[in-house]
């Protein structure tokens, strides 16, 4: 007969935070509730508030493991960038998904129970090297490559809209005169605001030429 090998309290934790992201991406945060992850991982009640306490921590411990799930997901997008120009299309989609999945609604629930995020810089290293890729590409074409603080910003407001779409998007495009399912069509036009912010801008004409 096979033993079944004891887990150690990290892996205990890794599956009970993947059980509860599957309960939040199906049914929002009130999906996730202590029994219901627990029956999807096979455990007892008491084994998963031993590891998070209260379901509160544990909804705080899922958003965070959401981030880092992001932070994944987005060095993975950059690191399919090869030779030439970054297509920003496979960011803006893996920068949009957990959002879609569930987040969305529970950083706002968080929020509005007075849990606040002491962390930053999420996006440090992507505004980094999507600078760093404009520059260079920018050289090769002769144009004026962005202001690092000019994709901060882009990459800001990206992550604002693509944070708040599940919550929002739908009700601010009817305002706009929009059909309420333009989701892909947003994503496309993100897409291209953040390509049109690395392509950097034109010299202009040199005195010669005036």
């Amino acid at each position: 007969m096979a033993t079944r090998r004891r887990r150690t309290p990290d892996e205990a934790k890794q599956l009970i935070l993947e059980a509860a992201g599957e309960l939040l991406a199906a049914g929002g945060p009130a999906a996730v509730q202590v029994r219901a992850v627990a029956a999807a991982v096979g455990v007892s009640d008491a084994a998963v508030n031993h590891h998070f306490g209260t379901r509160e921590h544990l909804l705080s411990a899922l958003l965070r493991f959401g981030g880092r799930k992001l932070t994944s997901e987005l060095r993975a997008a950059l690191d399919s960038w090869t030779d030439g120009p970054a297509d920003p299309a496979g960011l803006v989609r893996a920068l949009s998904a957990p959002y879609a999945d569930g987040y969305a609604e529970l950083a706002l629930a968080l929020h509005q129970s007075g849990w606040r995020d002491t962390g930053s810089g999420l996006l440090d290293e992507i505004v980094d090297r999507l600078h760093a890729q404009a520059r260079v590409a920018c050289a090769d074409t002769g144009r004026t490559p962005p202001t690092r603080e000019s994709v901060q910003l882009t990459m800001a407001a990206l992550h604002q809209a693509v944070a708040t779409e599940p919550l929002f998007g739908a009700e601010f495009r009817r305002s706009a005169g929009l059909d309420a399912d333009a989701r892909e069509r947003t994503l496309r036009w993100w897409t291209g605001i953040l390509r049109a912010t690395l392509a950097g801008t034109d010299p202009g004409p040199s005195r010669r030429d005036r």
